[in-house]
């Protein structure tokens, strides 16, 4: 059977992690069920997750690069069946300038897409959240405590979902964007990088399967109504 490479599946909703909903409610076999590329975060934020080639890498808060299990679980991740296609080539290009490249080549602005882009970049910051345990603060508070990670130059993998704005809480509005090193002992999830230079890929989606922690009591039971969601989601990006 083929696997649907048109179909971008996500667990949870970031707009979850905001009040502290950060309890696993998914394993990583459940995210690979339905993708062999993607990102996320594990419970408790631990850490941040990259996927590639079936393999789950998650980049931790001592700046190290582990391959978790079947078992590994996250409240929030996105996952899909890698079916790119060759969009730009960039030399020494910014990222914002890259973002609005890829934005007029895909003319793909109103809808779901990811791009991976394999390189080298220069002066890249990365960031990884460390691992907390119940009782959950908010994000924000969660945030607080990252720690940041450099390199001057460095050859790796970024991997980024875009998100139309009108659904912005539900994902991030914009690139959501993940980076693994070739090296594999720097990564995290993507805070700036000074240029890249590449090949990018990209790959559209027709749908999006959003799945709900709906047997979690947390998440059943919390009302969102008094919740800032998207100024959280905003700061802690």
């Amino acid at each position: 059977m083929m696997s649907d490479t048109k179909t971008l599946f996500q667990h949870g909703t970031l707009a979850l992690l905001v009040p502290g909903l950060l309890t696993g409610t998914a394993t990583m076999a459940d995210i690979l069920a339905h993708g062999d590329t993607g990102i996320g975060t594990g419970e408790g934020l631990d850490g941040e997750l990259i996927i590639l080639d079936g393999v789950v890498y998650q980049a931790d808060a001592n700046g190290q690069i582990n391959e978790v299990d079947a078992q590994f679980t996250t409240p929030f991740a996105n996952s899909h069946f890698a079916s790119y296609e060759p969009l730009v080539t960039v030399s020494d290009q910014s990222r914002a300038a890259l973002q609005a490249a890829i934005l007029t080549a895909s003319n793909s602005a109103n809808t779901f897409f990811s791009i991976r882009l394999h390189g080298i970049f220069k002066n890249v910051t990365t960031r990884v959240v460390k691992k907390s345990t119940k009782p959950y603060k908010t994000l924000a508070q969660t945030a607080a405590s990252q720690v940041v990670f450099h390199r001057d130059l460095v050859e790796g993998t970024l991997l980024s979902y875009y998100a139309p704005q009108i659904f912005d809480g539900a994902a991030v509005g914009g690139f959501h964007s993940h980076f693994l090193a070739d090296d594999h002992r720097f990564g995290g999830h993507l805070l700036s990088y000074e240029t890249a230079t590449g090949e990018v890929d990209f790959q559209q989606f027709d749908r999006l399967d959003q799945q709900l922690p709906t047997s979690d009591a947390a998440y059943m039971n919390h009302d969102f109504s008094a919740d800032d969601i998207l100024e959280s989601i905003h700061k802690s990006e």
